[in-house]
């Protein structure tokens, strides 16, 4: 039983270094701490960085890249064609031999085109191939054709530019959605490091307080100035705050590891930020007002879709019109008169029309109501969109207000707070109070800075969401 089970270990581990080739190239390489000697990490730098190496926003680069080979695609409608045919019989009573090439472009507008063209022929053709026949040196025409109905303003061709320009347009948009939210969900992981570190001050200073008086009760305890009872209850705070500190240390080291989805190095790899490069405080906010003007993508991509249904709705229109196409060609025949005789001599001017018309139209007719009724349907969305979208961004401006008003009262509660804290150890010091109150005015002060902070946070946050809401994509960092 040992050998048989060493045996299948033996094939799982040659299965796998097999496999392990295909699997390194699969899996991600794992975040890597910034340089020792990295510079502060400020949020211009972190946020040029995430628009510049967040694989969200490449692959919507390269989903607008796709759009633009749409385009190309589309433009391939309106390409010259030259095409040539020819025929000889092998066998028979008559032996002519012909040859025709002609070259072919798309009118842009109008819905027709213009061509010119050459053919030459030898020998006898029967009659009713009399058209073959051209002079010694053959014949050169060239033609215009137009349509002074349908197709006139609009066709399939122009459609297809008109749509491969709106998916374009849509793709941008999207990719400025998508950036739009990359960089704010970045925003959001600066700030929570940031504010982590901020955090940790905090329970440092808590802890500080703590340990210096730590070191006066003990030379007050060895002077028989303090029981031991007192010693050892401030110690007790002492491990509390510790393990305040500790918590507060894995919450910022969570936060820097978030932080390097969006903080990439050179090679576009995931790099976590040392403690080193915290900045001094947290930065100020994005944008303090609401913008005149909305730039939303999503916005912009219910615009784009509505203008195509309105072409979209022409071009249904244009199917109900009869077909009424012009045609006119001028040929002259070359050199020697040929086995046809005189009459391809001199110039052959050609005029022609071409009229059809369904007679009931029930096709373009039902067409043409689907697309009113999507019309009006994705009028009525973009609407509701516009109107959503201002609700929304008037209600982040009242938060924005509301934090900054509390920030205002919270500094003022933090003034006091720390002078009361302040006033309480100078009591304790002189006898006049006990270790219980010098520890609640000392938390009590520490939460009133946290509270402070997190006001700070939110003002932040509601300053993101407002650039974000509104598309303020230099705000952004886009």
């Amino acid at each position: 039983m040992p050998s048989k089970r060493l045996s299948l270990w033996s094939l799982a581990a040659g299965l796998c270094a097999l496999a392990a080739p295909g699997v390194a190239q699969q899996i991600a390489p794992l975040p890597r701490p910034a340089p020792l000697d990295a510079p502060v990490l400020q949020l211009d730098d972190l946020l040029a960085n995430s628009a510049r190496q967040s694989p969200q926003i490449i692959e919507a680069l390269a989903r607008t890249r796709a759009a633009d080979a749409k385009r190309l695609t589309a433009e391939g409608a309106f390409d010259t064609v030259f095409s040539a045919e020819g025929g000889s019989r092998l066998v028979g009573y008559y032996g002519g031999t012909y040859a025709d090439a002609k070259l072919a472009r798309p009118l842009e507008n109008w819905g027709g085109q213009i061509y010119g063209g050459y053919r030459a022929s030898s020998g006898r053709f029967p009659i009713y191939e009399d058209k073959n026949y051209t002079n010694e040196f053959g014949e050169i025409r060239a033609g215009a054709v137009f349509s002074l109905l349908r197709d006139r303003m609009i066709d399939d061709r122009r459609f297809g530019r008109v749509t491969a320009d709106a998916d374009r347009a849509v793709a941008d948009a999207e990719r400025q959605m998508v950036a739009i939210g990359v960089q704010r969900k970045a925003l959001d992981a600066y700030l929570n490091w940031v504010a982590s570190g901020e955090r940790l001050k905090v329970y440092r200073h808590l802890l500080d307080l703590a340990q210096e008086r730590q070191r006066g009760l003990d030379r007050a305890y060895r002077a028989g100035l303090r029981p031991r009872i007192v010693l050892t209850e401030n110690d007790q705070m002492v491990l509390r705050r510790q393990a305040m500190v500790v918590q507060s240390e894995q919450a910022m080291a969570a936060a820097a590891n978030a932080l390097s989805l969006y903080w990439r190095d050179s090679e576009g790899n995931p790099t976590i930020p040392r403690r080193e490069q915290l900045p001094a405080s947290l930065p100020d906010p994005v944008v303090t007002a609401i913008p005149h003007d909305l730039q939303r993508p999503d916005l912009l991509v219910a615009e784009l879709k509505t203008r195509l249904v309105q072409d979209r709705l022409a071009l249904d229109r244009n199917a109900l019109l009869p077909r009424l196409d012009l045609n006119m060609e001028v040929a002259r025949d070359i050199g020697d008169i040929g086995p046809g005789g005189a009459s391809r001599s001199g110039n052959d001017v050609r005029f022609g029309i071409k009229f059809s018309v369904p007679l009931e139209q029930r096709t373009a007719r039902g067409k043409l109501m689907q697309t009113q009724a999507e019309l009006d349907a994705n009028q009525t969305r973009a609407r509701w969109l516009d109107e959503q979208i201002r609700a929304e961004v008037d209600g982040i401006a009242i938060a924005f207000d509301a934090a900054t008003q509390l920030i205002a009262l919270s500094q003022q509660e933090k003034q006091r707070a720390d002078t009361m804290a302040v006033a309480e150890r100078r009591r304790f010091e002189m006898g006049a109070s006990d270790l219980f109150l010098v520890n609640t005015r000392e938390e009590a002060a520490a939460s009133v800075a946290l509270n402070l902070l997190d006001g700070h946070l939110k003002r932040l946050a509601s300053s993101a969401d407002l650039a974000a809401s509104s598309g303020n994509a230099a705000a952004l960092g886009l």
